[in-house]
């Protein structure tokens, strides 16, 4: 097989990376990272030496475990060019075995000799190297290597591990000319591995069975059980004839595995749940092959009358010295390396450690606050700092498009308050070739055990770099934050107090506990942005602004709750003849729904109040609409719709010119009342049903307000909660409010101070008004009675008090106004008849009657004589209707003053 493109493009982008040219793309990126490290080391490619080393262990326990695979694998490849090499974790090639034997003798030592060391800090990028650098399985075709040497040659390497801790022991690397390539090389390599490591781990037990043997045949333990003079001897599977259930036993196991850790003498008491004290004693035991370790023994029953002491190991093969113990039984319990003991407690540990972090992290749906829950969970039992940056825009609750360029530091937390890292709420810039950014664009986890020659770090931030590594700070795990396929950040763990690099079993622990943390911080995305979206919805169902009148002074406050979006909602609604409505709601449930349902009722609040209806009838309206929805919405539930649960109500409608406030309220709180004199009092108003669930009626109350008299409307969630008393916070919003000429903005001020919790669980909407009148002389009314012939005396009545207003320029289109007005009301209408001009910020003429007739305004047909009356009223007006009242109808019109 001849070259190929693939040959071909990473040879050009080899020559114009060591010409200096910038590569942006084209190239593996553990390639590309290698060569950078390569290049920042010095490395030549035209170097054809390497390091050799004959203090190399050619019998060493991988050696020997790896052995009958590499024979295996040479049978395999016979007749073919492949070459397969053992290596140890420093690189240096301990074995070779080829399949043509000839082979050896045609390539030059550095190819066929063990001995020689292919690290990647003097052999450049090579599988052996890579394979220890990137510490995972790899493959280099050709120009991919940094060497010259190496250009014609392909390689597939993978690490082999030791099952019990997790480290790097040594590398299996099969190569082969650059043409002969096989898929399945990878999974080959992959399982030849995979074998390695079960035989080291076989040598362990075979370890621990000679351990077992000498313990055996020190007469520690009689077959069946005997009496020795110590007490009565069991074996293990006979611990629960003694009254030690399997739970009791786990106990016991999990105890001694501690104890194994330590190869000095021991006892130790354990209390067992059902109060049942056992005593566990550690002894140094020596194979007779030189392997040493610990056997640990329960003391059953009885009680010992010397603790054994602890003392320097028993390195010597036998039985320990007889402890002096008064007719006990005595179980064997475990048998092992204190090495061995050592990586089964961490093991251990990291379990409860990631089963701690399930419930610790993801408390809220807070992103910064579930970054933070991260970082205390890993430090200090994984690492001494950490520090987790996500994009800008995830903390606003969106996908971040550019993660890489838009990192903000969320989180800094260490041993030490003084931490060498950026400070939390700074942007954070990262640059290519450093661990962070490899882990940005790999979405996967690097691994830097010495910080010291982490020389893309180093080169790209030295004085960044050099702070940290002062501070003692020597190893590095960066983990991504990966859920859902949406990269939210990194995370980076460091090490400094704790003098052991971070290994591969804390990469892997880092990565388990970053991608439970992400998911939760996801989580927490996907809730802010639900959040952000539902307050901007309501926030824009709300009024944006008060309208323009005459009858209150009014100030408002909106807080949302914390645990999501509600459907709480205020209005001013200005009405004819001077009036205001007044309206706070409250719509049952959280999130988009409650925010969308707030926004109908209020339009629709908006709309009946512009019908003129009294509070009750208002209130009967709203309520048939919220069943209707209700009912429309509900045949939806079965496919997932939430339906509308209901909502309270709260309207007053306040006249200046009579100083009557008329309420109604529908299962809402009753509003606070201040008056002039700084006296709160709290009007008893008929309850009413909530909306939505077709109840009793409403009912309407009246009070006459003095002249600067307050009215405060809320909602439940400034005065309800689960840990709050309703009698001591209506206490406190009742002596906030006791303050006599009190502006409303200050009123709001101080009920938000005094009474809103610091933690809403529910929205809160507040709506202070404080009550002006009318003067007298700004009202001027006549009654007419039914005669067409009084129409002019209401002319020029309504004239003469136009002109003392000033306002001369308005009396023609009044007095047509009225003229049209006051006919149809002699002619239609019924007494007693009535006209009144108001001067508020408009003029308002108004002619009431004891009709219920509502007036229509039509186009006549040109041959007909009437019907224009309404029309020119509308023409001339700047705006007209009709209101009913108990006692008839009011027809109105409004005509601005600054219009002639």
């Amino acid at each position: 097989m001849g070259a190929t493109g693939e040959q071909i493009g990473p040879a050009r982008s080899r020559e114009r990376f060591l010409g200096g040219e910038p590569l942006t793309g084209g190239v593996r990126s553990p390639i590309m990272n290698s060569w950078l490290r390569c290049q920042s080391l010095g490395l030549s490619p035209d170097q054809t030496e390497l390091p050799y080393r004959d203090d190399f262990d050619p019998d060493s326990r991988l050696v020997r475990a790896a052995a009958p695979v590499l024979d295996q694998l040479a049978s395999r490849f016979s007749g073919s060019p492949m070459n397969v090499a053992l290596a140890d974790a420093g690189g240096t090639v301990l074995e070779r075995r080829f399949g043509e034997p000839d082979l050896a003798r045609t390539l030059p030592p550095i190819q066929s000799v063990p001995g020689f060391v292919f690290a990647e800090r003097v052999a450049g990028t090579n599988g052996i190297g890579l394979a220890l650098a990137e510490r995972r399985l790899v493959q280099v075709y050709g120009a991919e290597h940094f060497a010259q040497r190496s250009q014609s040659s392909a390689c597939s390497a993978t690490p082999i591990r030791d099952q019990l801790s997790g480290d790097i022991v040594g590398v299996l690397c099969f190569g082969y000319p650059h043409s002969y390539q096989d898929p399945a090389l990878a999974a080959l390599v992959r399982r030849a591995a995979e074998t390695v490591e079960r035989r080291l781990m076989e040598q362990r037990s075979a370890r621990e069975r000679a351990l077992l043997r000498t313990y055996l045949d020190a007469g520690h333990l009689a077959h069946g059980g005997a009496d020795t003079g110590n007490g009565h001897l069991i074996a293990l599977a006979e611990l629960g004839d003694s009254g030690l259930g399997r739970g009791d036993q786990l106990i016991l196991k999990e105890k001694a595995t501690e104890l194994i850790c330590s190869t000095q003498r021991a006892a130790v008491e354990v209390a067992l749940p059902h109060g049942r004290g056992v005593t566990l004693m550690s002894r140094p035991v020596t194979s007779r092959s030189g392997v040493e370790g610990v056997v640990v023994e329960a003391v059953l029953t009885g009680e010992a009358s010397e603790a054994p002491r602890a003392g320097p190991a028993n390195h010597t093969a036998g039985p320990a010295p007889a402890d002096h113990v008064t007719g006990p039984t005595r179980g064997l319990v475990l048998v092992g390396e204190p090495e061995v003991g050592k990586y089964a407690v961490a093991a251990r540990r990291r379990l409860e450690l990631l089963a701690e972090a399930s419930a610790r992290i993801g408390t809220t749906l807070d992103v910064t606050r579930t970054a933070r829950e991260l970082a205390e969970m890993a430090v200090p039992r994984l690492a001494d700092y950490v520090t987790i940056d996500v994009p800008e825009a995830v903390l606003r609750g969106e996908e971040s498009a550019h993660p890489a360029t838009e990192l903000h530091r969320a989180v800094v937390h260490g041993v030490r308050d003084d931490c060498p890292f950026y400070p939390a709420g700074r942007r954070v810039e990262l640059r290519a070739g450093t661990p962070h950014m490899r882990c940005l664009d790999s979405g996967q986890e690097v691994l830097e055990p010495d910080l010291s020659t982490a020389v893309g770090w180093i080169d790209q931030e030295p004085e960044h770099a050099r702070r940290i590594l002062d501070r003692g700070v020597h190893s590095l795990v960066c983990v991504p934050l990966l859920a859902r396929g949406v990269l939210l950040g990194i995370a980076s763990f460091y090490r400094s107090r704790d003098p052991a690099p971070f290994g591969d079993d804390d990469s892997r622990l880092a990565r388990e506990l970053a991608a439970r943390a992400a998911l939760c911080i996801d989580n927490a995305r996907r809730y802010t942005r639900e959040h952000t979206l539902a307050l901007a919805l309501q926030r824009s169902l709300l009024p944006h602004g008060m309208p323009e009148q005459g009858a209150v002074e009014v100030a408002h406050r909106y807080l949302p709750s914390e645990s999501g979006v509600g459907g709480d909602w205020f209005d001013v609604i200005p009405l004819s003849g001077a009036r205001v409505a007044l309206l706070v709601g409250d719509v049952v449930g959280h999130g988009l729904h409650a925010a969308a349902t707030m926004g109908r009722l209020r339009t629709a609040a908006r709309n009946f109040a512009e019908l003129e209806l009294a509070p009750d009838e208002l209130l009967t309206h709203l309520d048939n609409l919220l069943v209707r929805l209700d009912r429309e919405e509900g045949g939806e539930n079965d496919a997932g719709s939430t339906g509308i649960v209901g909502a309270t109500c709260l309207y007053a409608v306040y006249d200046p010119t009579s100083r009557l406030c008329t309420m109604a309220r529908a299962g809402h709180p009753p509003p606070a009342l201040v008056h002039p004199d700084g006296g709160v009092v709290f009007p008893e108003l008929p309850a009413g049903p909530p909306l939505g669930l077709g109840g009793l009626p409403f009912e309407t109350a009246e009070i006459r307000l003095t002249e600067g008299s307050t009215l405060v409307l809320y909602t439940d969630g400034l005065i309800e909660g689960r840990h709050r008393d309703l009698d001591v916070t209506l206490d406190r919003l009742s002596r906030a409010l006791a303050h006599r000429g009190r502006s409303p903005e200050d009123t709001c001020r101080a009920v938000i101070d005094a009474v809103a919790p610091d933690h809403p669980e529910d929205d809160i909407a507040l709506l202070v008004a404080r009550t002006r009148t009318l003067p007298a002389d700004r009202v001027a009314s006549w009654d007419v009675p039914a005669d067409p012939a009084e129409v002019s005396g209401v002319r020029a009545a309504a004239t003469r008090r136009l002109t003392d207003w000033g306002l001369e320029e308005q009396a023609f289109a009044a007095e047509l106004m009225l003229s049209e007005l006051v006919t149809n009301a002699v002619r239609y209408g019924t007494e007693p008849i009535q006209v009144r001009l108001i001067l508020d910020r408009t003029l308002i003429c108004e002619v009431s009657d004891g009709s219920s007739t509502a007036p229509h305004l039509r186009r006549a047909a040109s041959t007909e004589e009437g019907g224009r009356g309404l029309f020119l009223v509308a023409q001339l007006a700047h705006a007209w209707g009709t209101r009913y009242t108990p006692h008839g109808k009011v027809i109105w019109a409004e005509c601005a003053l600054d219009a002639a």
